[in-house]
């Protein structure tokens, strides 16, 4: 009976990755950071970072409480859902989507860089700029993204 009890009140996370432009990183976080200022009582914690040819993807993991007071909607789970909601209406351009938890590589990104900037060795800008060094260390294969075929004579369709 204890471990079903300790499981209702396992804290729930949903996590949502925000996919900026490479330029535009140091906007998306600073967005990101105002949004979490303004839901000040709403556990906001990003964590994973990792990137591509084109975009940066910032995974932001949001608590939504205990999983028995998510089921009767408590004020921690509304608060929660409101800044959800309004992560999606105002990073729009940043293209949210709903993700999986982030993988290894991912968190370890996400708390060297910030354990660099606390240290005040770092700057938000140097994600960008490096986040493939702080993957290589890491066990995960890093490979590129292929850039799409295209389609061949036959296989066109015509508007």
């Amino acid at each position: 009976m204890t471990g079903d009890q300790a499981g209702e009140q396992e804290s729930v996370v949903v996590h949502v990755q925000l996919r900026p432009r490479r330029g535009a990183t140091r906007k998306c976080l600073a967005a990101l950071a105002a949004l979490a200022a303004e839901h000040e009582d709403v556990v906001v914690t990003v964590t994973g970072l990792s990137k591509d040819d084109r975009v940066a993807r910032v995974t932001v993991g949001i608590d939504l409480g205990p999983r028995t007071a998510i089921a009767k909607f408590s004020p921690q789970a509304q608060a929660a859902y409101a800044f959800v909601s309004a992560m999606f209406t105002s990073l729009y351009d940043h293209m949210p989507v709903y993700t999986a938890e982030p993988s290894v590589a991912e968190r370890a990104a996400a708390t060297a860089l910030f354990d660099r900037i606390a240290d005040g060795t770092a700057r938000v800008d140097d994600f960008v700029a490096d986040l493939g060094d702080s993957r290589s260390g890491s066990s995960a294969p890093v490979s590129p993204i292929p850039t799409p075929r295209l389609p061949g004579p036959g296989e066109r369709i015509s508007a």
